[in-house]
């Protein structure tokens, strides 16, 4: 398992100011190094937003003497001396921002007095993006002509003076769009929401992944990774590039795909904005699935940020080889929504923004681990929404730490690695930052390090829950974030979850945007395959389904099935002895789950149960408890517990092991396939060695 750390390392009690990153020191290293850590995510050169010559300086500054005798480095050092101790540092792309600051400058322009956080010396002005396309401030900046000696270029030919007019994301009344979850309200910086389908700024992200892999980065993070996609929460996005890409899209349309909205229009000039405003539509968030086309524009947007995203990650990868290097690629794929799927080949390690954070959310980590179909999958706390910003200041009264170990702990059982937060975002109104209590850290840190053999990226589950990408579309209200979760899926997945089931989640693509790669052997593994509300398959998938019951696997439908499908490829699956419908109420899939359990437990408790795959070396069965006492502060432990466990083959030993101390497992029953385990003194979290 990753071992990651969320190392933004901003300051307490001040502002978490995107996108720069503060100095970095080796006490810090040493912090990390004692972690166990072997990633960093949103770690370093960030500054590429601000401008090129600002990264280069995050890079390569000088650092005073004065500021050594406290260990501070330059990222470059940073970099080095982390990569020293087998800790790989992921430059962050900040790819949806660019900024612009209020600054101060010396009389001659050729020094910085404040920056951002003003102190009323010097000549007042701005410095940014804008500033540095142009030119504006020579004493202080590298030429923008010595990054791109031919100049950029747009799609029309245009030469770019004004990077910012020219790529920022615009709503439908041509407005620029901010990135407001990053802007401090008590602050005069400006953050331009920007639009990756501009082939101008992907050539401004590429030259910014250049100087951070000339700088010794071990990885590169792309954040915001669905630009701009991201703009349909602000408006959409109706630039220029937007809504020429959009009208070529229409036209490559076959007569038999087009929407009827469109029969008999002459698309050789057609401008979606436009002609939604003279039909009286803005676009505007809580209207837009009601709004024309908005499916079809959704979907062309999801072809576009998966194109432009493969572009940029293979850019990094071509590069890195060109310097003689191998550098691992991640994004932030946000909360995992189905629009992501197709990055998902693009990516070496599967890094995800946890859009509402909570204290219990097995299914949500199921599926955040079928997304990554085997890969390591990092997740990192997000504060809008959630209970980050309540736990921060528990942990400052020494509250909560059983809260704490919840949230980490929960995601390792159920196959995702939780970041531990370190000077972690806490968004852009609070003043202050995410940092745990050492003592905390180091406890949870220091045991996912002593028996990481005990972790995997595959789980023993006889049950396998499709999660259909395309489905997912076409069924949720606001079809444009597909994120609803109280679709037929995730009942099904909260249901098992709840009643201490082992299960994986498979991802279903739609094979257009996202190849359809799934092969016979992968779901061979599982005795039964539950389809919720797969209103779509491809005709792969119907092959793979019979395969699958043809082999003796079980299929279970709960709702619509394939209503792209033909008829005779719908009864080609509903007519196999194997398949089974059943009613996609709550009792219904109670009932199924509770029939088909493969693991039972004596007592009513809240807890969540997975079986990590070890190979030769056994399985480990982890567990996660949720019953937190408020008044007292902690999970209390449990004198008792019985679990019953079905198992692919017999096991005779079971170690019990925990961060908490007074923790055993023995293994009372072992016949055939069937394990009886008694735990004592049951902790929040532990694991069951069975070798």
């Amino acid at each position: 398992m990753e071992r990651s750390v969320y190392f933004d390392g901003w300051f307490p009690r001040q502002h978490c100011y995107h996108p720069s990153l503060p100095t970095r020191r080796l006490s810090m290293v040493d912090d990390l190094e004692a972690f166990g850590a072997t990633m960093l995510v949103w770690s370093a050169l960030g500054g590429g937003s601000l401008s090129l010559p600002y990264l280069e300086q995050e890079a390569y500054e000088a650092i005073p003497a004065r500021m050594r005798m406290y260990g501070y480095m330059n990222d470059a050092e940073f970099i080095r001396e982390c990569g020293r101790r087998g800790i790989d540092v992921f430059g962050i792309v900040f790819e949806v921002q660019g900024w612009e600051f209020p600054a101060e400058l010396s009389a001659g322009e050729d020094e910085v007095l404040a920056l951002n956080e003003l102190r009323g010396e010097g000549q007042a002005t701005t410095l940014g993006l804008r500033e540095f396309n142009a030119n504006t401030y020579p004493k202080l900046w590298k030429a923008w002509e010595e990054y791109f000696p031919d100049g950029l270029f747009n799609s029309a030919g245009e030469r770019v003076t004004n990077i910012l007019e020219e790529c920022v994301s615009r709503d439908i009344h041509g407005r620029a769009l901010h990135a407001e979850w990053v802007e401090c309200p008590d602050r005069e910086h400006f953050c331009y929401l920007m639009d990756r389908n501009n082939p101008v700024w992907r050539e401004y992200l590429k030259a910014i992944i250049r100087i951070q892999i000339d700088a010794g980065v071990q990885g590169v993070q792309l954040d915001e990774a669905e630009l701009p996609y991201t703009a349909l929460g602000y408006g959409g996005c109706f630039c220029t590039e937007c809504m020429t890409q959009f009208r070529a899209y229409l036209q490559r349309l076959d007569e038999a795909e087009l929407p009827s909205e469109l029969v008999g229009v002459d698309l050789s000039d057609f401008h979606y904005g436009r002609w939604l405003l003279d039909q009286g539509y803005d676009f505007a968030p809580e209207s837009q699935p009601r709004t024309p086309l908005f499916d079809v524009y959704t979907r062309f947007q999801r072809s576009a940020i998966a194109q432009y995203f493969a572009e940029i990650a293979q850019y990094v990868r071509t590069y890195a080889q060109s310097k003689g290097r191998e550098v691992r690629v991640t994004a932030n794929l946000f909360n995992l929504y189905p629009q992501y799927f197709p990055f998902e080949p693009y990516v070496d390690v599967v890094v995800t923004e946890v859009d509402d954070q909570t204290f219990r959310q097995p299914a949500w980590n199921r599926y955040a681990a079928g997304f990554g179909r085997g890969k390591s999958v990092v997740a990192v706390e997000n504060p809008y929404g959630g209970v980050v910003l309540d736990l921060s200041e528990r942990l400052k009264r020494g509250k909560a730490y059983d809260l704490f170990r919840i949230m980490q702990y929960e995601a390792a059982a159920l196959g995702v690695n939780m970041s531990l937060p370190y000077g972690a975002w806490m968004g852009s109104v609070v003043k202050d930052s995410f940092h745990p209590p050492h003592d905390l850290s180091m406890e949870v840190q220091s045991f996912f390090k002593q028996f990481d053999h005990l972790y995997s990226n595959q789980a023993v589950s006889e049950t396998a829950v499709v999660f259909s990408a395309e489905s997912a579309f076409r069924t949720e209200e606001g079809a444009g974030r597909a994120s609803g979760r109280n679709s037929v899926f995730w009942r099904v997945a909260e249901t098992l979850a709840s009643r201490h089931q082992p299960y994986d989640v498979v991802w279903f693509p739609d094979g257009e945007l996202r190849e359809d790669t799934l092969t016979e052997s992968e779901l061979a593994r599982y005795k039964r395959i539950v389809l919720p509300q797969c209103v779509f398959l491809t005709s792969r998938q119907v092959e793979l389904v019979l395969d699958f019951m043809n082999t003796g696997g079980e299929l279970v439908v709960l709702g619509e099935l394939g209503s792209n499908l033909s008829r005779d490829q719908v009864d080609r699956i509903e007519r196999h002895e194997r398949f089974r419908r059943i009613d996609p109420s709550d009792e219904a899939i109670a009932a199924l789950v509770e029939e088909e359990a493969q693991v039972t437990v004596d007592r009513d408790v809240d807890m969540a149960v997975n079986l990590h795959d070890l190979g030769d070396e056994g399985i480990a069965l982890h567990f996660i408890r949720y019953d937190f006492d408020e008044p007292a502060d902690e999970v209390p432990v449990l004198p008792e517990l019985r679990l019953d466990v079905r198992l692919p083959k017999t096991f005779g030993r079971a170690t019990a092991h925990s961060p908490a101390s007074g923790f055993t497992a023995e293994l009372e029953e072992a016949a055939g396939d069937r394990h009886v385990l008694r735990l004592q003194n049951v902790p929040v979290y532990g694991v069951v060695h069975l070798s």
